[in-house]
């Protein structure tokens, strides 16, 4: 098991060449997922590469598909491999209705079937005044987490069959509001509400959709997005941010047979955010 993505503790911020804690020592897989096939979008690093490496520790071989990230998404499939699974890098703009084509071509022949879908892809930018956000911005953030994560779902949806397992990202902010961004915490709102009607849809075939609302949490994205990183997640309960590994056990959770009767739902892994101050996430 690799350790070059671990931090000693959860309660500091990351430092300089230092990465976001991915999987804990402590955690031991138990075959949860074995012989199963997970397909993960954003899965290159944060919270898609914890997902990633716990599915793998749980049996999974992955199927990893991300933008631009080669050395993130290579290491994904390092620490993957080194769980003794399979894992197939998929490089490309899931907007893109090609790449999708293209995807879903090559899962085709790596997979007779789909067990399980994460879908984790996101962007975001950082503008918390409405007046300063362009339509481009708008157009360019509902179609990278949304419009396209509706779509690459149509799309594989023949490859999967009963008890297969659908999983999307939303947030805590899809909860309670956030005015950083504004059209990043829209598009939560939206993730959430498409889980819950695709998961009244779906239930006929015994397809389980479901979803996890990280608060906010250790990833790459964070040194991008906020200038702030002291105070990044001091307003929880807890008093601090979270690790990708205390999130990615939700995903298994909602991944395995342990969560066959519920669908439609959201796992909220926040750290006590309640949003009563409104603050930053």
């Amino acid at each position: 098991m690799s350790t070059k993505n671990k931090v000693k503790t959860t309660n500091k911020i990351p430092k300089d060449g230092q990465f976001p804690e991915i999987i804990k020592d402590s955690y031991r897989g138990s075959d949860k997922l074995k012989g199963k096939f997970a397909v993960i979008s954003g899965g290159d690093s944060g919270i898609g590469q914890a997902v990633a490496v716990h599915f793998a520790r749980e049996g999974a071989d992955i199927a990893v598909i991300y933008l631009e990230s080669d050395d993130d998404a290579h290491e994904t499939q390092r620490l993957v491999e080194n769980e003794g699974q399979k894992c197939m890098l998929l490089k490309g703009d899931l907007t893109k209705t090609k790449f999708r084509q293209e995807c879903v071509k090559t899962l085709k022949q790596l997979s007779q079937s789909l067990d399980i879908l994460v879908n984790n892809a996101i962007v975001q930018f950082s503008k918390d005044v409405l007046e300063n956000i362009s339509d481009e911005q708008i157009y360019s953030t509902f179609d990278s987490n949304i419009l396209s994560m509706m779509s690459f779902t149509r799309a594989l949806l023949p490859k999967m069959g009963k008890n297969s397992r659908i999983i999307c990202t939303t947030s805590v902010t899809a909860y309670h509001g956030s005015d950083h961004p504004i059209d990043y915490s829209a598009t939560k709102g939206a993730i959430t509400t498409f889980i819950r009607s695709l998961a009244v849809s779906l239930a006929k075939r015994s397809i389980l959709v479901n979803g996890v609302a990280p608060g906010p949490t250790w990833t790459p994205l964070v040194k991008e997005t906020f200038n702030d990183l002291k105070s990044f997640g001091k307003h929880t309960a807890l008093k601090r941010a979270g690790q990708p590994s205390e999130v990615a056990p939700a995903y298994v959770f909602l991944a395995s047979e342990d969560s066959s009767f519920i669908t439609g739902e959201v796992i909220h892994v926040n750290g006590g955010d309640f949003g009563e101050d409104n603050q930053h996430y």
